[in-house]
């Protein structure tokens, strides 16, 4: 989920039609149907039934379109899961501001921690999908060296924010370790960027698709390992780290992700989204768990 929101237009399927009828018209006679829960960033739209519409909802979101429509292609013949394949991008009319975009339809059901928390086949499935990413030769516009240290003022206001919910001193102590491990050293790697139980589908309980791209980069891939504490259990996590090798000092920056994301996300939206409220306070628990 994404920092600093801000808010866009109002978005209902009368927008959605006009938008695709005028851009698309090859299109404009499919049914179209709302997603429910679709997420923080977009409002989503199924589309007859291979496509789906996807309109940011806030600016955070507007550079996601373009991202996807040039390297999802490129990267999906590498990955051993489903990614969402881009067909065209609109551009913005109709008072809506920003590019927006139609994919191929994905069939799934969004994971949940009560079907795969303590799945080691999940777990096993989700590393192999990481260490494939990683293994593509990075694109140099898109190598970030963003780090703990840029979400430091946020994370401990935060921390200070939601003291009465969560244990203030564990927190503090949890990323001021984060923040004092080494680096990652490495040349950098791809990193889906929001890899968290929402953007993970499955297909009779399997893990069967990786989707929302909009913070695809490359550089430290420690930002990754937030799945292993929105998903998965003590257990299923030490199957998670063995399988994709990770070494403490990245298991703790890790740890740092997870808890400044999942902050960022709970002061943003737990208090008007049960799902969200749900997710986000497992992840900050998890994370402290380790």
């Amino acid at each position: 989920m994404t920092n600093d929101v801000i808010e866009g237009p109002a978005i209902g399927a009368g927008l959605a039609r006009r938008l695709v009828e005028a851009q698309f018209p090859q299109w404009a006679g499919l049914p179209l149907e709302p997603l429910e829960a679709a997420g923080s960033d977009h409002v989503i739209f199924r589309l007859g039934g291979r496509l789906t519409v996807r309109l940011p909802r806030h600016a955070d979101a507007l550079g996601q379109a373009r991202k996807e429509f040039e390297w999802l292609p490129r990267l999906a013949p590498h990955l051993p899961l489903a990614v969402p394949v881009p067909v065209a991008v609109g551009e913005p009319a109709f008072g809506y501001p920003w590019p927006w975009s139609v994919t191929r339809w994905l069939d799934g059901e969004t994971a949940t921690v009560e079907a795969l928390a303590g799945s080691a086949e999940a777990a096993h499935r989700l590393a192999e999908f990481l260490a494939a990413l990683q293994r593509v030769p990075p694109a140099g516009e898109l190598v970030t060296d963003e780090g703990l240290a840029a979400r430091d003022r946020e994370t401990r206001e935060a921390i200070a924010q939601v003291r009465g919910v969560f244990d203030a001193a564990a927190m503090t102590r949890l990323w001021d370790a984060a923040l004092g491990a080494p680096g990652w050293g490495r040349p950098p790697v791809w990193f889906h960027g929001d890899f968290h139980t929402g953007n993970l589908l499955t297909v009779d309980g399997r893990v069967s698709a990786v989707i929302d791209f909009g913070e695809l980069a490359a550089g430290d891939p420690a930002r990754d390992l937030m799945v292993a504490f929105t998903l998965m259990t003590p257990r299923t996590r030490k199957v998670f780290r063995g399988a994709l090798g990770v070494d403490d000092a990245t298991w703790t920056r890790g740890r740092g992700w997870a808890l400044a994301t999942g902050l960022n996300a709970y002061i943003n939206y737990a208090a008007v989204d049960p799902r969200v409220a749900s997710q986000t306070a497992r992840q900050i628990t998890e994370a402290l768990v380790g």
